[in-house]
């Protein structure tokens, strides 16, 4: 039912909402003398913050409508090219002239953690020029009705193996944080089985691959409380009357609420600022805040079951790192890896996935040739900073191209499919 209290608070307080965002276009508008004085922007200050503090925000878009290639600007198109109920991959078709030397094929993995995959624009948006890129774009949980059946880390593996299928050989994958687990899962599996399609490079950034290694805050908490503590304390039914009512999730608020406490201070000074920027009139400052906000407050619902399998599988058993993971079962064993190129990125300051946790990866790929393996630490950022932002921009994506460029369209080593036994449905 608690679910449901929070649905219910939120709608009493719409009619606050609505009065405050009132208040704030009168005391905007420039036809009104107060609108031009400290007084009139701090009352219209103090409403915005009060409508944008309480109100839902919804997806957002990712609105890249152009980039450059080759020195000139191209329209980009959104289109999807592949649907399952869970997820949609989207591909960012370039107006490329015909004829034109291909770009590498790039799956971009998403976190399914709470955001949405928008949350990855600058990522995108920053290999646009150098890939036709894909990017999985996950669907909140409480919108799928309980008749599309449940959706767990099995399922989230399998969806990237039927990605990978959808867009054909020779593609490469970058997994951004949580997906770092479930891609390097789903390429080792593909390697088991001798399958045709499995990438030719993996980019995982900022992933848990191995989180007994320097584990920060949140690596505790999962393994102090255990799987149980998280089955009942954070998991709840969709409330009605959305599409999947009923159906067990894990509500973005409540992730989102993690989020924030672990930088309150940080926050509670970032809308402070946001005042005073409104106060004293300055928009182009008060307009970033807005921009960094509505994409962080939008927020998803997680099934239940893959929330909970991933804490049990990666953080509380660590089975991945341990070879005790399975899929369907099936052994994951990332040392079949022996086609794929890998390469980590890791950030000094990440204090979500703590150095050493991504690189950790190499250690398990074993039989990848020594000269196919590559790994970056940059200096000064944190675990955002691992795939957005000015140092991302100049000093990890030139690596990353390099590297998917230089592994790109080479002959595999013909590896006989090891003889696996599949579980009984």
């Amino acid at each position: 039912m608690f679910y449901q209290l929070y649905e219910l608070n939120h709608a009493a307080v719409q009619p606050a909402r609505v009065y405050a965002d009132a208040v704030r276009m009168f005391y905007t508008n420039p036809l009104n003398p107060f609108a031009h004085t400290s007084w009139g922007r701090s009352v219209a200050a103090t409403a915005e913050l009060f409508e944008r503090t309480t109100r839902r925000y919804s997806k957002p878009q990712f609105g890249l409508t152009k980039t450059v290639v080759d020195w000139k600007s191209v329209a980009v198109t959104e289109k999807t090219v592949w649907s399952r109920p869970f997820c949609n991959l989207l591909r960012f078709e370039r107006a490329v002239p015909a004829g034109r030397r291909p770009d590498p094929k790039l799956l971009i993995v998403a976190p399914m953690s709470g955001h949405y995959a928008t949350l990855l624009r600058g990522t995108v948006e920053a290999m646009l020029p150098h890939a036709d890129v894909h990017i999985t774009d996950w669907v909140d949980a409480r919108m799928v009705p309980i008749s599309e059946g449940s959706f767990d880390l099995d399922d989230y593996i399998d969806y990237i193996v039927d990605m990978l299928h959808a867009l054909g050989p020779d593609t490469h994958v970058m997994a951004v944080c949580q997906p770092s687990v479930p891609v390097l899962a789903a390429v080792a599996l593909m390697e088991t089985r001798g399958d045709p399609f499995v990438p030719s490079t993996m980019t995982l950034m900022g992933g848990p691959i191995d989180t007994r290694r320097n584990p920060t805050a949140v690596n505790l908490l999962a393994e102090e409380k255990g799987t149980d503590w998280f089955r009942d304390n954070v998991t709840m039914q969709a409330p009605w009357p959305v599409p999947g009512f009923g159906r067990e999730v894990y509500p973005g608020f409540l992730q989102l609420s993690g989020f924030m406490s672990m930088n309150l201070d940080r926050h509670i000074i970032a809308h402070k600022d946001f005042f005073m920027h409104l106060v004293k009139h300055d928009g182009d400052s008060a307009e970033k805040h807005r921009d960094f906000y509505d994409e962080y407050m939008a927020v998803m619902d997680l099934t239940a079951e893959f929330y909970l399998q991933t804490v049990d599988t990666v953080f509380v058993r660590h089975a991945l790192p341990k070879g005790e993971m399975m899929h369907r079962g099936i052994a994951i064993d990332p040392a079949d890896i022996r086609n794929v190129a890998l390469f980590t990125v890791e950030g000094e300051n990440d204090d979500i996935s703590g150095l050493g946790q991504t690189q950790a990866a190499h250690d398990l790929c074993i039989n990848i040739p020594a000269d196919r393996h590559a790994h970056y630490m940059q200096p000064a950022v944190g675990h955002y900073g691992v795939f957005n932002g000015s140092r991302f921009r100049s000093e990890i994506v030139p690596r990353i191209v390099d590297f998917i460029t230089s592994y790109g369209r080479q002959t595999r080593v013909a590896v006989r499919p090891k003889l696996v036994r599949t579980a009984k449905k």
